[in-house]
């Protein structure tokens, strides 16, 4: 991987947002054959999916809008229920203007349920794109939608169905007077779809109105959120978007554990994981990228630290009300991959003492402590403990039970890892309530050798550039 490629991938990192929504041509501009992708198999983290529904021009598709644009760094996708109307029939076709297109029969419930239920664990599907002209959905290709952090499924009807409900971690409802719902059908028929009046008003009383007052209007009880006024209530969709973001960065596993923390996930972020993931990175451009995300994994956790409220005179000579750093903390580094990550933490806290833990694998599960040698006075500071992957939690059990060993209390410690693995975080968080663990991913799984999967493979041999076969313990059975 040359330098160049490795600066393509990462400023396509900040246009992936885009992918899945407007988008006809994304599997042409990406080409190649679609491959298996983690978060297909990830049973831990299913995307977040938000039905938006809401009578004919309530403001919907604004909404929807709206939060994507606030979404920004996150892949999001938008599947609009209309894609899933019926072919209507010849017979049909005669009489169009009698086609009641605002009844729940109107729409291939069935299909839109078994794409978003592959959506919803995050399978890439077809989502077909109706001709509302012919009235056939079956006339253009279909969009290639692929996995993504947020689903936003938009339509009339999206509450009407309880299968379809079911899949959905939150529903928006936009609430918006009807007048102001008739004039805007109105403008948008007559100046869009050139359309006159005198049809517009009259399907409107005879199809549109009696559908919302039938099927629309009743599924607003199902609402986890009701927005008056659609897209011009801006505080209601910052508040929306702010709850989407928690709710984004807050993994199954932290739900069960309050002292598991994972760090906010960027498009940089995602970027420089998938190069230091990649097998055919280059040792200096994994190192480069490693330290990178070591760097952002080290500030998260100092801001666990406690600290004490302190104000300065600025050159101005204005008053800053701040904090001032806690002052007694020191890092210790599980010997080899751990030490990959000392010089991140002494570019943040200049001259930090750093202790040492060398572990000894006997088998897969057993682990025999060799070496350490910590701070004297490690009982009374804060620890840092590094190690850049948890596995199985087995040498990271050792080494804690050491530190705890020397006096340091439970709650001084925090872990600090790139990724981890639920075993192994299971393991940790049972055995230690109280240490705080500081990661960038979560995994999915290990596997019969006790390697994380996806993973990065020996974390240790891929940054200092070696390939040897010792007994060390290393990454893939931390």
């Amino acid at each position: 991987m040359n330098t160049k490629s490795v600066e393509d991938l990462m400023d396509c990192s900040s246009e992936v947002h885009y992918s899945g929504f407007h988008m006809d041509g994304l599997e042409q501009r990406k080409g190649g054959t679609e491959q298996p992708t983690t978060s297909a198999i990830d049973e831990y983290k299913q995307p977040f999916l938000i039905g938006v529904a809401g009578g004919s021009a309530s403001g919907k598709t604004a909404v929807c809008d709206m939060i994507i644009q606030q979404l920004h760094d996150q892949r999001v996708v938008l599947v609009n229920q209309d894609s899933f109307y019926h072919n209507l029939t010849e017979e049909e076709l005669k009489r169009v203007q009698d086609y009641n297109f605002d009844h729940p029969d109107a729409f291939d419930t069935e299909r839109l349920v078994t794409v978003m239920d592959k959506l919803k664990h995050s399978q890439a599907v077809d989502v077909p794109k109706y001709d509302f002209k012919g009235y056939k959905n079956n006339v253009f290709p279909a969009r290639r939608v692929n996995p993504a952090d947020v689903i936003i499924l938009e339509g009339i009807l999206v509450f009407h169905d309880p299968r379809v409900r079911a899949l959905m971690n939150m529903k928006i409802f936009v609430d918006t007077d009807a007048d102001l719902r008739l004039s805007r059908r109105i403008k948008r028929d007559t100046a869009d779809n050139a359309r006159n009046i005198e049809a517009v008003l009259d399907q409107y009383s005879k199809f549109v109105k009696p559908a919302f007052d039938d099927f629309i209007l009743p599924t607003k009880k199902y609402a986890d959120i009701i927005i008056p006024r659609g897209g011009d209530n801006h505080v209601a969709i910052d508040l929306i978007v702010q709850h989407i973001r928690t709710k984004l960065g807050q993994h199954d596993l932290c739900k069960i554990y309050p002292n598991l923390y994972v760090i906010q996930s960027t498009f940089q972020i995602r970027g420089m994981h998938t190069l230091i993931r990649d097998s055919q990175t280059k040792k200096h451009d994994f190192v480069f990228y490693a330290d990178r995300l070591i760097r952002l994994v080290v500030e998260h956790g100092l801001g666990h630290l406690p600290f004490t409220e302190k104000q300065v005179i600025t050159p101005t000579g204005s008053v800053y009300s701040g904090v001032d750093f806690c002052k007694r903390l020191c890092g210790v580094s599980i010997i080899r991959s751990g030490e990959s990550m000392e010089n991140a933490l002494r570019a943040c806290c200049k001259g930090i003492k750093i202790g040492k833990i060398l572990i000894h694998r006997e088998g897969d599960n057993g682990q025999q402590l060799v070496y350490e040698k910590l701070p004297n006075d490690i009982s009374d500071r804060h620890v840092l403990l590094l190690d850049p992957i948890l596995g199985t939690g087995n040498s990271a059990v050792q080494a804690i039970s050491l530190i705890l060993r020397k006096g340091v209390p439970e709650s001084n410690i925090i872990f600090l890892n790139l990724i981890s693995a639920p075993q192994g975080l299971h393991m940790v968080c049972k055995r230690f309530p109280r240490i705080k663990i500081v990661t960038s991913e979560i995994d999915i799984c290990l596997n019969e050798d006790f390697s994380v999967i996806p993973g990065m493979g020996e974390f240790g041999d891929r940054y200092f550039g070696t390939d040897d076969d010792d007994e060390l313990v290393e990454s893939r059975s931390r």
